[in-house]
């Protein structure tokens, strides 16, 4: 095991349509595209098509869209330790303009405990809260055992405060601090106080505000992508976390500048593509990204 994550499975269907009907009227969307979906899940997905294949513990039904569920990890090679439940978790996105509205239909009622794991040669953690009893309780093994714990806090969890204890980097969503009454500064003094040794704020267009080991704050610009460019921003958020992940564990010498500048260059390949799968980006693209960009 090279790499553990940690996330609640969905199946995305993301279409793209310029009305939503009402009522008994029907409407024919102009695109769709249907893939894999969860924030940690993806970010999994991510890290394996970029060379690095991580385990993943993901909710897993059986049903048909369960096995649909498997047979994509299958194709990436990943390897899944599942947490049954009863039934598929789907989420409805309607991207558009530059934003993306979310339907989600969630079990996430476990019928059994989470399995348990030998961690062996594992170098990093990504959890994004979902699964809370296995997030605490794998942060916990994987701090003590000097292993890398990174959290995706795309929303208030039950457990969110006890978790940043045990969590080297967090980088959480501006969602987080509007639900906790934080402007993004403060939240980064808030992931301080947790411990956090990195830690950062995700603004969309505004790109990253983050702190480094040492304390001192920077901004991350996001990339001048032309508007009509952008297509889906479902999922970038994702394949950021998915992206600097695989950069630590594929260059440990690099700064947290350089695997957050890769991750940049990989999240804005994605938003230009429909749907998670679609947006998963080789280390070509990223290259080409970087090139385009001068980034």
């Amino acid at each position: 095991m090279k790499a553990l994550f940690i996330g609640q499975t969905y199946i995305d269907v993301t279409f793209i349509t310029d009305h939503m009907p009402t009522g008994d009227e029907k409407h024919v969307a102009s695109d769709y595209a249907v893939s894999f979906g969860g924030n940690a899940v993806t970010a999994a997905f991510c890290c394996a098509k970029l060379g690095i294949v991580p385990d993943l513990i993901a909710t897993v039904a059986n049903d048909w869209l369960g096995r649909m569920f498997m047979d994509m990890s299958a194709k990436y090679a990943i390897e899944i330790h599942p947490r049954k439940v009863a039934s598929s978790s789907l989420s409805f996105i309607m991207p558009k303009d530059g934003k993306r509205a979310i339907v989600r239909c969630r079990d996430d009622e476990h019928i059994h405990p989470f399995p348990l794991l030998n961690l062996g040669a594992c170098r990093a953690l990504h959890i994004d809260g979902h699964q809370p009893d296995a997030a605490i309780h794998y942060a916990k093994l994987c701090r003590e055992a000097g292993i890398l714990t990174s959290l995706d806090g795309g929303g208030l969890r039950t457990n969110t405060h006890e978790l940043l204890e045990f969590i080297d980097v967090a980088i959480v969503a501006e969602r987080l601090c509007e639900q906790m009454d934080l402007t993004p500064e403060k939240m980064l003094d808030y992931l301080k106080t947790r411990g956090c040794r990195v830690g950062g704020v995700t603004l969309g267009e505004k790109g990253l505000l983050w702190y480094d080991e040492s304390g001192t704050v920077h901004t991350l610009p996001a990339l001048p992508i032309p508007r009509e460019k952008v297509i889906d921003t479902n999922g970038a958020g994702d394949v950021f976390h998915g992206a600097y992940v695989y950069s630590y564990l594929a260059n440990p010498g690099d700064s947290w500048t350089e695997h957050f500048k890769f991750a940049r260059a990989a999240s804005t390949f994605k938003i230009q593509r429909l749907g998670n799968e679609a947006g998963l980006p080789t280390l070509s693209d990223i290259a080409a990204v970087r090139e385009e960009y001068q980034a």
